[in-house]
């Protein structure tokens, strides 16, 4: 039996994966090409330099931002949010209406805090003794003590943290600083990731997503080779400019054969920013220049090459180099702080960090920085103030309150914002939810929340999707 015939016109089942542009270009009167160009408007925000440095949108008080991610959940009422009440109520039975994300009526038993609190700097901002080196920093710090996300596991919470998104992968917040604002160093990528692992969500948490991919974070990862793959594979620095002229000529040709394909820029502006990078990444990682006054305030030892001083000093040095967002990760997704079984793994997690931070925010304000640098010290959530079990060695994930804080760059230092009730279990005034930190980070950083978007998939995406407001009472 004989295959019936189509109608099909010859030209249209004669073309090819590789020629689809070209008809599209020419088909039916032009709409073709029309829609091509729908189809690649989102990339068409890709200029001819996407990492331009640009305007905010309003006078901003920070240049830059330095992201300081706790992986696993901090206890909130073992750092930052004292509760005398707790302390005094170990193994009393309470009634909660949600406990692991799940709703109803669970009988727990209260937990103790480990470890007791003292009040730092001159404002007398209570914070823990697991935290002795950032209590001396209280003045410059805003204590968040209302926080609030919308996931109780790690993998959600850290999403949402980064991207704003607890469901599906978004461009994450350094990728939308980079969007909004652009470098100020050529020769460095605007969003650069510190971390010896990726925490839970993976490489999500730096992604650009549907973002230029220009903005997506530069994993650094502490250790000897921190960069790899960042040493020329030619003989002199002088062939592999001709080699890279060349590719850029053609680039460029092909860009202009192809004006639809915008997305190119952003391909050529990475081979820029790598080429750069093979000077100016490793000139900023290479710590041997720093006084041993300041290796000792940072913990560290001459040539050491990991460990989050190293990561916090490294941080110092990328922010002078102008890197628009750094952020710093202290562990991967094992190891971490999420104490189930006992809260005193505590202690070594917070040794690791506690003196490099306070350091860090040292340094910054020594040299003058900090006013321009936004620091933020943060984690997924908190840890639960009871147990389903007296006595209890741990704290389970805890998501309605916990807390975080903020230094420089246009913040009050030296205040707390924000209360949770008497046992550290919800917010009890001034709630915080994530949106509303990212819509208070991009504020200080001169960025609308509400303005700050990117056409995707027909409609217009944003860091704090459709909520968000800033918290006023914390600027300076």
């Amino acid at each position: 039996m004989s295959r019936p015939q189509t109608n099909l016109n010859p030209e249209i089942a004669s073309v090819s994966l590789d020629s689809r542009r070209q008809f599209l270009q020419r088909a039916i009167g032009g709409c073709g090409a029309l829609a091509l160009n729908a189809m690649l408007s989102e990339e068409a925000k890709a200029s001819a330099d996407p990492l331009a440095a640009k305007q905010p949108h309003l006078p901003a008080k920070a240049k830059r931002v330095i992201f300081l991610f706790m992986t696993g959940g901090v206890s909130h009422v073992e750092s930052f949010d004292p509760k005398p009440q707790l302390a005094a109520s170990q193994n009393k039975t309470i009634t909660v209406d949600n406990f692991q994300g799940k709703l109803g009526e669970f009988t727990m038993y209260l937990k103790r805090p480990i470890w007791n609190f003292q009040p730092g700097g001159k404002c007398g901002t209570e914070v823990s003794d697991l935290f002795p080196h950032m209590r001396t920093m209280a003045d410059e710090m805003c204590v968040i003590r209302s926080m609030s996300t919308d996931h109780t596991n790690h993998y959600e919470s850290t999403l949402g943290m980064h991207c704003g998104s607890w469901t599906f992968a978004r461009p994450s917040i350094g990728a939308w600083v980079s969007y909004g604002l652009g470098t100020e160093n050529k020769n460095l990528p605007s969003f650069m990731v510190i971390a010896p692992q990726p925490p839970y969500a993976g490489n999500q948490t730096w992604g650009s997503d549907f973002l230029p991919g220009t903005h997506q974070g530069t994993h650094i990862t502490p250790g000897s080779n921190p960069i790899p793959n960042i040493r020329p594979q030619v003989a002199t620095t002088e062939l592999q400019s001709l080699e890279l002229e060349l590719l850029h000529r053609a680039n460029q040709r092909h860009l202009q054969q192809n004006p639809a394909e915008e997305a190119l820029q952003a391909r050529i502006r990475s081979f820029e920013t790598a080429f750069g990078m093979q000077h100016d990444a490793p000139e900023a990682m290479d710590l041997s220049g720093e006084t041993a006054e300041t290796l000792a305030m940072y913990g560290l030892q001459p040539g050491q090459t990991s460990g989050f001083g190293w990561q916090c000093l490294v941080a110092r040095r990328l922010a002078e180099r102008g890197v628009r967002f750094i952020e710093l990760i202290d562990v991967g997704a094992s190891g971490n702080w999420d104490a189930h079984g006992d809260m005193t793994t505590h202690a070594p997690l917070a040794k690791n960090v506690d003196q490099a931070v306070a350091a860090l925010l040292t340094d910054l304000k020594q040299r003058g920085m900090l006013d321009e640098t936004l620091v933020v010290w943060t984690t997924e959530f908190g840890r639960t103030p009871y147990n389903n079990q007296p006595n209890h060695a741990g704290r389970e994930h805890h998501h309605q309150v916990f807390s975080s804080w903020l230094a420089g760059g246009g913040v009050q230092g030296g205040i707390t914002y924000g209360t949770s009730d008497e046992f550290g279990i919800a917010v009890a005034e001034d709630k915080v939810h994530v949106h509303d930190f990212h819509a208070t980070l991009l504020h200080l950083l001169g960025l609308n929340h509400e303005q700050l978007t990117f056409r995707h998939a027909g409609r217009d995406y944003r860091l704090t999707d459709v909520h968000g407001k800033v918290v006023q009472k914390i600027l300076a």
